[in-house]
């Protein structure tokens, strides 16, 4: 199990992996443009070339980009859709240039028409971006808080999506604290038994490519997304001493998002949850 976090950046691509040094994290997420806009520039290739000699020196990876924030595959506005579809291609072609393992994404909202009525465009959305993405990376579908009119908050809802796709190169990333505020306990050792059962039978343990390890700001089952430092929250250090002692989650990497001392994950959070997962076992 490899710890890792959510990196700036900032600068050039290659950037990134320095400061994941600077940390001590393990595995890398990023993203490759601003997450609140919908510009692109696909990277240089120095800063390509650079990225990949890093990780290579360093062995930090997996690495995953983060899709931007404003995609929505479920509106039912046309151009909205269709940026949307854009912003995750680009993201894509990015992943397969640097050799990230996949794009981990939030699928949106449903705007109100249901689940059920949003269904359909999503999985020929997301099909579209699948048939134009060169080989390499994988889609990550990432779970959801539930708030407001989200798609996949449950895991059921991402097994649908799934099937519907019915592609290999379709994943997921498990978000712990938007698990908790959805109504999965992770905290405690058999309900979380519960909730990997319902993922294996939803969507398949196979298919967990990288977990979002966060901690939750509000209470179990709130539907609110709100991280915070893990050992500062809900779940708590015991919370994640039985996540990480769970077998499902043996070899997937933990990618920390939390705020740190205010602008992300830094090296007293890693060593925290690296210290958490040697107690548990886990390995490294």
């Amino acid at each position: 199990m490899r710890i890792g976090a959510h990196v700036s950046s900032a600068g050039g691509i290659s950037k990134s992996i320095d400061r994941a040094v600077e940390i001590g994290a393990e595995a890398i997420q990023l993203f490759c443009s601003p997450p609140q806009g919908w510009a692109y520039k696909p990277p240089p290739e120095d800063e390509v070339l650079a990225f990949r000699e890093k990780s290579e020196e360093t062995g930090i990876g997996p690495a995953f980009l983060h899709g931007i924030y404003l995609m929505n595959f479920g509106s039912p506005d046309p151009a909205l859709l269709a940026k949307s579809k854009g912003a995750l291609a680009n993201y894509m072609e990015c992943a397969a240039q640097i050799g990230a393992e996949g794009v981990i994404f939030h699928s949106g909202s449903h705007m109100g028409q249901g689940f059920e009525a949003a269904l359909p465009q999503t999985v020929a959305a997301l099909r579209e971006v699948l048939d134009v993405a060169p080989e390499g990376p994988y889609l990550v579908i990432e779970n959801c808080a539930g708030m407001g009119n989200h798609i996949g908050a449950s895991f059921k809802q991402i097994g649908r999506i799934m099937e519907g796709l019915s592609s290999p190169r379709v994943k997921v990333c498990l978000d712990t604290q938007h698990s908790f505020a959805a109504g999965y306990d992770v905290s405690q050792a058999d309900t979380l038994d519960e909730a990997m059962t319902e993922f294996e039978s939803a969507i398949g343990l196979a298919n967990l490519v990288a977990v979002h390890a966060n901690d939750a700001k509000t209470p179990f089952a709130s539907g609110v997304d709100r991280h915070a430092n893990i050992g500062e929250g809900h779940i708590g250090d015991a919370g994640f001493a039985v996540i990480m002692a769970h077998p499902a989650f043996r070899d997937v990497p933990f990618l920390l998002e939390t705020p740190g001392e205010g602008k992300g994950p830094d090296r007293a959070q890693l060593d925290h949850v690296k210290a958490i997962r040697d107690a548990a076992g886990a390995g490294g």
